[in-house]
């Protein structure tokens, strides 16, 4: 059975992202679709769907906030201690994911509002890597329209898309939300039409407040040229979060995506775990290979002797270093015996005493002498 593409919502913090998932939760429900839905933002407070898998449960936002992340608001990188907790656990998420996979249609993943720790971060790359590797993945891009109108917002919001696309590579769709208030015609016209861009340009330079300056619109004439390319690669819709407007054109340009899934990303995912595969078998083989290496050499170590010393049968090879220590004790052992020998004169029942006795009286008067020194003993006064 097919696996159930899994549409993984991105987006800047106030774009619309919760509201789009909401508005994607009902239509599924409403088709008898429903669909199993996946929080990873930590941070939010009201969730207004029901959530198979909600981080919330494992992660404590603010525990880890003062633990990890100093007490200014200002620190950009609050969030990624989080991400981090949540990269830990994603194995147990894609085990969940896979058992449920035969019930479900979609699966929906709402991710932190703080996308650049979330996107840019290697704890994140882990995340969107596993879920993109066991179900096909579909990048939904969430832009809020009205505050798009500007060129300069309009382009940083494309620069933006392109990275994110460039980093995860995977499908990606551009979605302009909230067009009840604000409609997406113009975003896609200046996506398509290079001379619409240009004229929406001169016409921001012509303003009084002279927001746009020269370096600046020759930068985005520039950076335009540059994404055309880049919009070929796109699917752009435009939806409406409150009245559900757009919907039914998102899940088709889904369906495209998957099947984009199939050709392109599938083939690359299988050739990179091939190459890690072999990569794997050749470092455990040349591990073996030193372990033998070292076996060897320690097998034929200088247990053979030299070839101009001759070893009789009798002496014991010398194998280490105490052993020659020891071979070198006995060998002094045997020394001072023939020492002993030929000095001492510890043979037979001769004494030390006798010896110098013989010394002193080598005419052999030492019992003589013995018996006159016991005389004067006896006779002295007292």
């Amino acid at each position: 059975m097919a696996q159930p593409p899994a549409i993984m919502v991105v987006g800047m913090a106030g774009s619309g992202k919760t509201t789009f998932m909401q508005r994607l939760n009902a239509h599924l429900h409403e088709k008898k679709e429903p669909p199993y839905i996946v929080n990873l933002d930590p941070a939010v407070k009201n969730v207004p769907f029901d959530r198979h898998i909600d981080i919330r449960d494992s992660v404590n936002y603010k525990q880890v906030m003062k633990q990890y992340v100093p007490s200014d608001p200002s620190v950009k990188v609050r969030g990624l201690p989080v991400v981090v907790r949540l990269a830990n656990g994603i194995d147990q998420v894609i085990g969940i994911l896979e058992k449920r996979a035969p019930t479900i249609s979609r699966i929906l993943v709402d991710t932190p509002g703080q996308i650049e720790c979330f996107v840019w971060s290697a704890s994140g790359a882990i995340v969107t890597d596993a879920l993109a590797s066991s179900f096909p993945t579909v990048l939904a891009y969430v832009i809020d329209t009205p505050r798009t109108t500007s060129t300069s917002t309009f382009m940083s919001n494309m620069l933006y898309a392109c990275s994110i696309l460039y980093k995860t590579k995977l499908p990606m769709i551009i979605v302009f939300n909230k067009t009840d208030v604000q409609d997406a015609a113009f975003a896609k016209e200046w996506m398509t039409d290079f001379e619409a861009f240009q004229a929406a340009l001169r016409q921001e330079e012509e303003k009084e407040d002279g927001s746009n300056s020269g370096y600046m619109s020759s930068l985005m004439n520039s950076m335009s040229l540059m994404l055309d390319e880049f919009y070929n690669h796109l699917d752009v819709v435009s939806v409406s979060s409150m009245t559900g407007a757009g919907i039914d054109d998102f899940f088709k340009a889904v369906d495209s995506k998957v099947e984009e899934y199939k050709k392109d990303y599938l083939p690359e995912l299988e050739k990179a775990r091939k190459e890690r595969e072999e990569k794997k078998k050749d470092d455990q083989n040349e591990q073996l290979d030193r372990l033998m290496s070292d076996m060897k050499m320690s097998g034929s170590t200088s247990r053979k002797p030299k070839k101009d010393v001759k070893i009789s049968a009798s002496e014991p090879e010398i194998d280490t270093l105490s052993d020659a220590a020891d071979s070198d004790d006995e060998l002094m052992e045997g020394d001072q015996d023939v020492e002993d020998n030929t000095n001492d004169g510890r043979m037979g029942d001769d004494s030390l005493v006798d010896r110098y006795e013989r010394a002193l009286h080598p005419d052999g008067r030492q019992d003589d002498v013995a018996d006159e020194s016991f005389m004067r003993y006896l006779n002295a006064p007292r």
